[in-house]
């Protein structure tokens, strides 16, 4: 049911005829159909639970749960979360590496947010730590931040602007963001950190035509980041980069024919150095566009985006680099499924992602793509430890099927090809190059199996198995390890009270 405009009535109404629409108004607001529940995602999302535009929540209430158990009142909302993960893969393919490793992840996530009628403070803290790693295992800060507020915010809300139907949200200070496809812009699932950003962030929508969403934020820079220091757990608390801006504006057009979506938007990063945090002053604009159709039993659904990339870069984090190269590349992304009405609901899905490489590293320009802070367990497979493949210099296509045997029960299998979309670019995860491109640009294939079930709505497990292939550019590029094929495991728990 669409929110319609209420109350768009002349200063000559009478008081009691404007009381009633101010009535109407809010009845029609909470009367509007709440969206469909879906199953609590892989890791904590506690934060998004609650949408205070829509009135309801986008994940099932945990069986389990602290709100009920400590009979608090209706207007305070307390979650915890915990996932604890244990992976490990067995072949190195990053360069000069060698042998496997195994990690611990644990995640634990405590929530908090007070719903004063209008307006909702809210915080969220989170601990991530990573036990059984060592000196070799490359730890960073993908994989552990300790005990640290990734948010803290003040919400402002109004479901029925100026009784025109039209809802508006403002929300300033710390907080994770989660955009469109979440290419770019996304609260981290798989990976055991959680990016988070300072600013303001505004929404406005017209709830079943439209929305858009603005925000002008400094990224968090989590602390420690030393690898010495990751390992000693030594405890500092995270610092908003004030030397970087990242901001954006993102309109959602729904259902325009046929029931397809649209979403069109442009982002830009103006990253600057700092004594604890050198970089490679990024300094782009990032237009996009997006148009989608879901899933649904016995129809097809499609996606497509296509994201460009303009600006400046330098080639290195270097004081001593002070020579901007012109930055100029791309990515597109098409993919079409097909879901049968049958038992088990299987979908059938073919993929295809471009993200372009660099094609001179001799050159003044810089091709490479750049997925900002976008997510890629989604497209790419398990992050972790492992996270083989990220959205730059890829040229991949795809195939899989996904089913549900019971309500509870989810399985899927996937099969990606792997090539470098430059082959004198490099694989950018596993640190090889080879500028001569000599080495080609056959990274190999990835196959990869993954299961979760739903013991109920606070408790689910998940295990996951992905075997690379590798190719002749993973065994012979420059400094590319002298070991076979990678196989990657992992078994989590995830409990939400």
């Amino acid at each position: 049911m669409a929110i319609q405009p209420v109350g768009r009535a002349s200063t000559a109404l009478p008081l009691s005829l404007l009381s009633a629409c101010t009535f109407l108004a809010c009845e029609v607001v909470e009367a509007a159909e709440k969206p469909k529940y879906i199953r609590p995602p892989f890791a904590a999302f506690s934060s998004q639970m609650h949408d205070p535009l829509l009135g309801g929540g986008k994940y099932e209430k945990p069986v389990w749960n602290l709100h009920d158990m400590l009979k608090l009142p209706d207007w305070l909302s307390m979650s915890v979360e915990q996932r604890t993960r244990y992976e490990t893969f067995d072949n190195a393919f990053k360069a000069s590496g060698s042998g496997g490793d195994q990690q611990i992840a644990l995640q634990t996530a405590f929530w908090l947010e007070a719903n004063l009628g209008k307006l909702r403070a809210g915080a969220e803290f989170v601990d991530a730590r990573a036990l059984l790693s060592d000196k070799d295992s490359d730890l960073n800060t993908t994989h552990a931040d300790n005990a640290d507020f990734i948010q803290g915010y003040l919400n402002w809300a109004e479901q029925n602007l100026f009784y025109s139907g039209i809802g508006a949200d403002a929300t300033a200070g710390r907080q994770t963001l989660n955009i469109g496809s979440r290419r770019l812009v996304a609260r981290n699932a798989l990976r055991n950190t959680i990016n988070s950003f300072t600013g303001v962030k505004l929404r406005v929508t017209d709830y079943s035509q439209w929305a858009f969403t603005g925000f002008v934020t400094m990224p968090v820079l989590r602390f420690p980041d030393k690898e010495k220091a990751i390992l000693a757990e030594t405890h500092e608390f995270d610092e908003e980069d004030t030397h970087t801006w990242f901001s954006g504006g993102f309109l959602e057009l729904y259902d325009l024919l046929w029931g397809i979506n649209a979403e069109a938007y442009l982002y830009h990063l103006d990253e600057g150095d700092s004594i604890r945090n050198p970089t490679r002053n990024r300094r782009y604009f990032t237009p996009g566009m997006r148009f989608y159709l879901k899933p649904a039993k016995a129809k097809l659904d499609f996606e497509l985006e296509a994201i460009g990339q303009l600006g400046t870069v330098r080639k290195t984090t270097a004081n001593s680099d002070g020579k901007d190269l012109d930055h100029a590349a791309w990515y597109e992304h098409v993919s079409l499924g097909y879901t049968l009405d049958v038992p088990w609901s299987p979908r059938f899905g073919l993929d295809y992602d471009y993200a372009s490489g660099d094609e001179d590293p001799n050159d003044n320009l810089d091709q490479r793509f750049d997925t900002l802070y976008g997510a890629r367990r989604f497209e790419f497979g398990p992050t972790g430890i492992y996270g083989a493949f990220a959205r730059s210099n890829i040229n991949t296509p795809g195939y899989g099927i996904g089913i549900s045997p019971r309500s509870d029960v989810q399985m899927s299998v996937r099969h990606r090809y792997f090539w470098l979309a430059s082959d004198t670019d490099s694989w950018t995860t596993a640190g090889l190059r080879d500028k001569t491109g000599k080495s080609g640009g056959d990274i190999g294939h990835q196959l990869e199996l993954t299961a979760r079930w739903d013991f109920n709505s606070s408790l689910n497990f998940e295990a996951a198995w992905a075997h690379l292939f590798k190719g002749a550019f993973a065994q012979h590029a420059p400094s590319a390890p002298a070991e076979g094929d990678v196989d990657y495991f992992y078994l989590q728990s995830q409990l939400r009270f």
